[in-house]
């Protein structure tokens, strides 16, 4: 085992405040930030390879794990389950490397109450203002304007759940927030909850002490 666990650094935001950007950044600062892979039920479309862009399962499979708690978060979306498997999620902490999820406030939810859930750090991206996320879904030219008008309804219920998140960042200059995100990581990496050497440590001092008695 490492000298310090991984975090599972959940970033959730409505579409177009940022939290994409953010993430290629957060991996860029730190290349041992692992982005985790979901696995998913349904089928590959072309160019797609199992375990690097999802570890694709059959549905009687995909349910079994979840009966036996193998996913730390799952979700039934447009006739397909997506969720996250726990044993790399483990593997990947144990040795000291974090793990990056990019999910909505349900799913971070389902990770925060999981086995795995001291050791979450969960940041919620807001947007400067609704004027301005909807100017950044329409100019990056992504989405046509059916698809923009629905990811602004589906934007309010998503920053309702700001308070369910340990941090909140608004992101008004994506420089800034950056450095703030790092710091965030930088400083949750030391929590003592990440690191399993220090009981052992305060014991070894305790037995130093007893001894210059």
């Amino acid at each position: 085992m490492s000298n310090r666990r991984g975090l599972l650094i959940i970033l959730s935001s409505p579409s177009g405040a940022g939290k994409s950007t953010l993430s290629r950044r957060l991996m860029h600062w730190d290349p041992k930030v692992q982005f985790s892979v979901s696995a998913t039920t349904r089928k590959p479309r072309a160019g797609e390879v199992d375990g690097k862009d999802y570890h694709f399962l059959s549905e009687t499979r995909f349910k079994r794990d979840v009966a036996h708690g193998d996913m730390l978060e799952h979700a039934h979306v447009f006739g397909n389950f997506y969720g996250s498997p726990r044993a790399p999620v483990q593997e990947a902490i144990d040795r000291g490397q974090d793990v990056l999820f990019d999910i909505d406030w349900q799913g971070a939810q389902q990770i925060r109450n999981s086995a795995l859930g001291a050791h979450t750090l969960s940041i919620f991206i807001l947007p400067p203002s609704i004027a301005e996320l909807h100017r950044r879904l329409e100019t990056r030219g992504q989405d046509s304007a059916e698809v923009v008008a629905k990811r602004m309804q589906k934007s309010w219920d998503e920053i309702s759940h700001w308070d369910g998140y340990d941090f909140v960042l608004i992101n008004d200059d994506l420089d800034a927030t950056e450095e703030k995100l790092r710091s965030i990581v930088t400083a949750s990496r030391l929590r003592r909850s990440q690191q399993p050497g220090l009981t052992e440590h305060v014991r070894n001092l305790q037995t130093e002490f007893e001894a210059r008695k």
